[in-house]
């Protein structure tokens, strides 16, 4: 299946960037380089485009889309947790922008045989890095109903992860859980009747385990302040999120950087030295006209916040 995914608030996303001819741009889940490919157009001579991705596809899909501007873009097979050696390897020490865009591609979900989607018949699998060993399977089948339970609650947000995860520990018990359409049927049970209307029901179990099994948000957690570190004066991040928690952690990150300040508020002065990184552009997240979302269904949930370094 040939790698597609439609770029989610390209202009918007382009226009926060705010592109210099000659700078320096991460795009750290480059994915088919939809944004990639116009972050390069907009780029000079002496201008550089990073990409980082995990999945072997979208590192062949990306590098064929991005082919004609060769000469200025460096491709990286690594999970962007790794930014801050990727850089020092290329002897960086600051960037002028850094995109992050969140969440699973549309080929992921739409190829079966990686295992994303409730509604194709697949071995369950979901590793956004295929080089990795742990796969869903592993969690569905070998975890314990507790720590089901936690994953399902935690970053599923299912008011019925309880249910869930005891029905999937019932069902292993007689045959090993395989794909996930026996996955999806077990959490579709799980569920009463009257709940299902809305949505698929499977849905938020699975991006539980997605998130679990790729350590998403911990990732994000743990890299995102030093993403805003380094880069350098003006410089821009954007970070398109697809989840409420990822959305919270980028919300409150940004904060910190701009007013990392721990004082009392009784306190007359500032006395623990914490200095301000930048500023918050985007007060509230910009989300997709209705435009967008007609032509792109998918783009539903996303929003994107923007932060400028001193």
């Amino acid at each position: 299946m040939e790698f597609h995914h439609k770029p989610v608030m390209l202009s918007e996303t382009i226009e926060g960037l705010c592109i210099q001819e000659n700078g320096i741009y991460v795009d750290c889940t480059m994915g088919g380089a939809g944004h990639g490919y116009e972050i390069c157009k907009r780029l000079g001579a002496n201008g550089t485009y990073i990409g980082i991705d995990q999945d072997d596809a979208a590192i062949f899909a990306g590098t064929k889309h991005l082919k004609e501007f060769s000469d200025k873009i460096v491709i990286v097979h690594s999970n962007y947790s790794n930014i801050m050696h990727i850089l020092s390897e290329l002897g960086l020490e600051s960037v002028n922008g850094i995109l992050l865009d969140l969440g699973v591609s549309s080929y992921q979900l739409d190829t079966a045989e990686r295992g994303f989607s409730y509604r194709l018949n697949a071995k369950l699998d979901m590793r956004m890095d295929m080089r990795q060993e742990l796969t869903a399977w592993n969690i569905v089948n070998e975890y314990e109903e507790r720590e089901l339970f936690r994953i399902i609650s935690l970053y599923g947000e299912d008011r019925f992860a309880k249910n869930i995860a005891k029905q999937i520990v019932n069902a292993r018990k007689q045959r090993t859980i395989e794909t996930t359409l026996e996955l999806a049927e077990i959490i579709s049970l799980a569920i009463p009747a009257k709940f299902r209307q809305k949505g698929h029901p499977a849905k938020k179990t699975f991006q539980a385990i997605r998130i679990a099994l790729n350590g998403e948000l911990e990732v994000l957690e743990t890299t995102l302040r030093s993403m805003v570190g380094v880069l350098s004066s003006r410089g821009r991040i954007c970070v398109i999120t697809f989840h409420s928690l990822e959305d919270r952690i980028v919300k409150n990150i940004f904060r910190e950087c701009e007013k990392p300040c721990i004082c009392p508020p009784s306190f007359p002065v500032c006395v623990c030295k914490r200095k301000s990184l930048g500023h918050i552009v985007t007060k509230k997240p910009i989300v997709p006209e209705e435009k967008e979302l007609e032509e792109n269904p998918r783009a539903k949930s996303a929003k994107l916040r923007i932060f400028e370094k001193i």
